[in-house]
């Protein structure tokens, strides 16, 4: 009778187990399923369909942020142009790691990376490009003489041998400035903040918590007229083009885009929001 007491509880045991296996595996199955139901291609007929278009930014000037009881942000007042002409809805999204929004791309998290992107050769390969938005330049940022105890601003590149530069994570400086370092023969040191925008590093040189900074021209334009002690004159790189960009298999997307801006220019609206932020 005792034997027969374990048999039972052992087969009572082996059953719960296999029960709870066969849910394991069921609900397995079910998360691939979602999984690959996620990355398929999400073009523009699906965002029509669902009258949705989901953008990624930065929260900064550039991008989108709160300014009291409005939302303000150069990338964010094109997308509601577009809006406006598309009749969709735009849904915003933050993210002010480069990478990672390449990422939320890769991962049908968001339809477009709305930032001003430099378009290498190299990321030219794994994305589609709007025609170019804006062009811009890397720049050094620094504190001007009178902020500076009388020290001048540097302005010869080969000036940066030696020096410290810090930069945001994922920028596009630091290949740049690594070809920097080998065109003057000396070493630049370079620092990846994985904390801090642009924004922030010019804040943080203005301060003088740190002597130097790369960041895009455009955003040190919108630092300066917040922050009268830093320089922006000394050019890094030479100027570029800078694109939204899109997964490979969106090209209606691309061309829905590209077709939006060219109406925002044309009927002067771009004009209006570029000024407003970096004139």
């Amino acid at each position: 009778t005792t034997d027969l007491m374990k048999s039972r509880k052992l087969i009572r045991v082996y059953t719960g187990l296999l029960i709870m296996a066969v849910a394991t595996m069921t609900m397995l199955c079910r998360l691939k399923i979602i999984s690959q139901t996620e990355v398929l291609p999400r073009d523009y007929p699906t965002i029509e369909e669902e009258k949705i278009l989901r953008l990624v930014t930065e929260y900064n000037q550039s991008g989108y942020y709160v300014a009291g009881d409005t939302i303000e942000g150069f990338q964010y007042e094109l997308s509601i142009a577009i809006a406006q002409l598309s009749g969709m809805e735009i849904q915003t999204l933050l993210e002010m790691s480069l990478a990672e929004s390449f990422d939320m791309l890769e991962k049908n998290k968001c339809d477009v990376i709305a930032r001003n992107i430099p378009i290498t050769s190299e990321i030219k390969e794994k994305y589609l490009f709007t025609e170019p938005i804006i062009l811009d330049k890397q720049v050094l940022i620094q504190r001007t003489e009178k902020a500076n105890k009388g020290f001048k601003p540097i302005r010869n590149q080969l000036d940066l041998a030696g020096k410290t530069l810090y930069i945001p994570k994922d920028s596009p400086a630091q290949l740049r400035l690594q070809n920097l370092g080998h065109e003057i023969g000396d070493t630049i040191y370079v620092i990846e903040d994985e904390l801090y925008s642009g924004e922030q590093l010019a804040i943080m040189v203005a301060k003088g918590d740190i002597d130097y900074a790369v960041c895009d021209q455009q955003t040190a334009i919108l630092s300066q007229k917040q922050l009268p002690e830093i320089d922006i004159k000394t050019d890094i790189s030479f100027t570029q083009l800078q694109s939204w960009a899109v997964r490979k298999d969106c090209p209606i997307l691309l061309d829905s885009l590209n077709s939006w801006l060219d109406q925002i220019r044309k009927n002067g609206t771009f004009d209006k929001i570029y000024k407003k932020y970096y004139k």
